[in-house]
């Protein structure tokens, strides 16, 4: 695989938001940020895809799925190191991965797809479509909602990756999220508890 697509390894707990456009993933992954006292992992695509259209008022195409795909694992690896047992990130390669494949009907990179499905996430929060859709300059297609829904969620169950599924009100969103990060980081705590005594009686 190649290196700058490589997460590099963590004990950390990491959970990342997944889902469809205007769902609410960088709302609710700066709140459970905040929540948690950790640092947040934001969406490189959206500072890059931004920049591509002030710039050249061109919208994402084929093209950028590597410059998207590496600026957003160089984040996720340097905010490892600042994070304290928790990671949230707004954003992963598989979505990276779902995007270009089903908006924009490209084929995917060998090496980025084989990263985006050995790349490891304790908890992907899967974002419903539940919410209303706010339109910007990069944001398309707000008729495939559904379809796209289905499409992430058909992803994670295809790759056997652990989920929850956030819907409803924004409290509500967050109580379930926080019911579950709070169970991994016990249970995560009570591992690094167990292999400190094995190594202690050894």
């Amino acid at each position: 695989m190649e290196k700058n697509l490589k997460q590099q390894p963590s004990d950390l707990i990491k959970v990342v938001l997944f889902g469809p456009e205007s769902t609410g993933k960088t709302t609710i992954s700066r709140m459970l940020a905040r929540h948690y006292n950790t640092v947040w992992v934001q969406e490189y695509a959206r500072e890059y895809l931004q920049d591509k259209w002030n710039n050249e008022r061109k919208l994402c195409d084929g093209s950028d799925q590597l410059p998207i795909a590496y600026g957003q694992i160089k984040l996720e690896n340097e905010l490892a190191k600042k994070a304290d047992k928790l990671q949230i990130c707004d954003t992963d390669l598989l979505e990276t991965v779902v995007y270009f494949e089903n908006y924009y009907e490209k084929s995917i990179d060998a090496d980025l797809k084989k990263a985006a499905l050995s790349n490891k996430y304790d908890l992907y929060l899967l974002t419903y479509i539940d919410t209303p859709w706010e339109a910007d300059d990069i944001r398309e297609n707000p008729d495939k909602r559904k379809e796209m829904f289905d499409t992430f969620e058909q992803a994670l169950i295809t790759h056997k990756k652990p989920y929850l599924l956030l819907k409803g009100d924004l409290n509500t969103r967050l109580k379930a999220a926080t019911q579950k990060i709070d169970a991994l980081l016990e249970l995560n705590e009570s591992l690094l508890n167990h292999n400190r005594i094995s190594e202690f009686g050894h």
